[in-house]
């Protein structure tokens, strides 16, 4: 940890008080990259873990609200994902990869976005390291 940095210093989305100043943010983030990708209000709802119905509220005035943990992490690591992916590819193909299906066997010969859906944290943070690996950033 750099010097003067104290644990109780570091940002993360356990508070609500850190949850509530990062969720507008994290919000537009996250609907900029489901318009981005493309996906579908289902995607988008089955990416975050909500129904499509909490989906369409969190989009028509979620602002207002602060994400669970949950939301954030998942919204985090997406980021991360879009940033590796057009780091790695051209702007099309940086957008279009994750609905490619894919015969890795982190993939299962789904797309990337079905296998996230299905797999929630632990698979969007798998995906993220394949992506940074692939790109050489591990």
């Amino acid at each position: 940890m750099p010097e003067g940095l104290l644990l109780q210093d570091r940002q993360d989305f356990a508070t609500e008080t850190d949850r509530a100043r990062l969720s507008a943010v994290a919000l537009k983030a996250y609907l900029r990259l489901v318009d981005q990708w493309g996906l579908s209000g289902q995607q988008a709802a089955g990416l975050l873990d909500v129904s499509s119905s909490t989906w369409e509220r969190m989009k028509a005035r979620g602002k207002d609200r602060p994400l669970s943990q949950d939301q954030m992490t998942r919204i985090s690591a997406l980021v991360g994902i879009y940033k590796g992916l057009h780091l790695l590819f051209a702007d099309g193909m940086a957008d279009d990869w994750l609905k490619l299906v894919n015969s890795g066997p982190l993939f299962a010969r789904t797309t990337p976005i079905d296998s996230m859906i299905r797999g929630g944290i632990p698979q969007m943070l798998e995906v993220r390291r394949y992506v940074d690996a692939v790109r050489g950033g591990l």
